[in-house]
């Protein structure tokens, strides 16, 4: 299966935050999209690895993407060297995306910012026809996707540009909150976490309402972006 967009993130959860309701907009528009999560998130202060993948699996569905994998690569320790380069350049080659969208460039979690960078790292090698792969024992073409782009988590980073997402603010709220074990539950009795409150669950919609406040919108997500962002002309901007 070809992608469009594959949107990649350290664990999951980090994709609905970062770029939930751009990516249902992109599939409401008729395009492919895929997630790949890097770890399982087992070093999370809250639920399980089992209990987390039933919600990503929910919160896939909620969005509408065409696919969900994850690579298992160990939360926290995972580091951007060949080994793990060679596993992700395996996925952007399996699926062929135009557009990659990765972690933040800088963040608050160690794993955000590793996630970022050897994704990135993946999306140049993965072009490289002399990186040799193989996936289910045949040879893979090279693919270098024609765009990288950044989604912001926790750190309030300058966007390079903005998509406006006001009509679908509500599916990323839904996909977030189909990770109950992660998210603020005043029932729950286990341990409080940086991302269980009530103020950072508010946060996501008054960030995206923030940025489209800038942007003359009612919600938007950000962006930062590796190389310049072209357009055909100036009225295409909104």
């Amino acid at each position: 299966m070809k992608l469009d967009i594959l949107a990649i993130g350290a664990h999951p959860d980090d994709v609905e935050l970062g770029c939930g309701a751009t990516l249902t907009k992109e599939i409401y528009l008729g395009k492919k999209v895929g997630i790949l999560d890097l770890t399982r998130g087992e070093l999370g202060t809250r639920g399980t690895e089992e209990i987390r993948e039933k919600e990503a699996n929910n919160a896939a569905k909620i969005l509408g993407v065409s696919i969900r994998e994850n690579l298992g690569f160990a939360d926290g320790f995972f580091i951007n060297d060949k080994i793990h380069q060679i596993e992700v350049v395996k996925m952007i080659r399996k699926y062929k995306p135009e557009i990659v969208l990765l972690n933040a460039i800088s963040d608050r979690h160690i794993d955000h910012q590793k996630g970022s960078e050897l994704a990135s790292s993946a999306c140049f090698l993965a072009g490289l026809r002399k990186v040799e792969t193989t996936f289910e024992g045949k040879i893979q073409e090279a693919w270098r996707p024609q765009q990288v782009y950044h989604y912001i988590q926790w750190d309030d980073l300058k966007p390079d540009f903005v998509v406006d997402i006001s009509d679908f603010i509500e599916t990323k709220m839904s996909a977030v909150k189909a990770y109950d074990s992660q998210f603020y539950n005043p029932e729950s009795n286990e341990p409080s976490s940086p991302i269980s409150s009530k103020n950072f669950i508010e946060s996501v919609r008054y960030r995206a309402q923030n940025l489209g406040r800038l942007i003359g919108v009612s919600y938007a997500e950000g962006f930062t972006a590796e190389r310049y962002v072209a357009v055909d002309s100036l009225d295409k901007l909104i």
